[in-house]
């Protein structure tokens, strides 16, 4: 009979275990919106340094991480990221890393506003999940960075539903401890130019 309940029992638990494993496959990742939307560029500057506990970064390791990020929500890909005097130049991790950014991010377009005269660009709204490293070892690291860019960085950004946890604690790793998701404004990529058939073809050798 005990025999028999410890099989029910490991019986019920593959059971559950297989039908997480097929809901977890089954959900939805992350997509682009197909509704059309219209965004206008406006310009954003922002003084970023970092302060945290668990990872330290070089200025040219911020700046690197910073871009990925600042383009992941959005920013349109000319901006300009400079240093902030450090003493982690060459690559050498310091305390206090930081940033100046200027940027142009996207803003939904509205006609009856004071923006009314600028040129709306075509866009879509894009759900995003930050992501900071594609090793999640590494990017459980970066969990203090994620908490700044979310208080100090995404309000830059005209976002809609947010979703944030975090379980950082510092000096401590914890894989998938924290997430930042939000659905931001992307400008549309240009159609690619079709193929100029008055050009001419170059003819095989003999």
């Amino acid at each position: 009979m005990e025999h028999r309940r410890r099989l029910l029992r490991s019986l019920t638990a593959l059971v559950l275990f297989l039908a997480g494993s097929v809901a977890l496959a089954q959900a939805p990742t992350p997509a682009e919106s197909t509704q059309p939307a219209w965004g206008i560029w406006t310009p954003k500057e922002l003084r970023f340094v970092y302060m945290g506990f668990t990872s330290y970064y070089s200025c040219d390791g911020l700046r690197d991480k910073m871009r990925a990020v600042l383009l992941q929500l959005g920013a349109r890909p000319d901006l300009k990221l400079v240093e902030v005097p450090c003493s982690g130049m060459g690559g050498r991790p310091t305390q206090f890393p930081g940033v100046t950014v200027n940027m142009n991010v996207l803003a939904p377009f509205d006609p009856s506003s004071a923006n009314a005269s600028a040129t709306p660009v075509p866009a879509h709204w894009k759900t995003v999940v930050i992501s900071t490293d594609s090793d999640p070892l590494r990017e459980a690291g970066d969990c203090e960075l994620i908490e700044q860019v979310k208080s100090r960085v995404l309000p830059l950004f005209y976002a809609r539903n947010v979703e944030y946890h975090s379980t950082c604690i510092p000096n401590q790793l914890q894989i998938g401890g924290t997430r930042l998701k939000a659905d931001v404004l992307i400008a549309d990529q240009p159609p690619a130019q079709p193929a100029d058939s008055s050009a001419p073809v170059a003819q095989p050798a003999r």
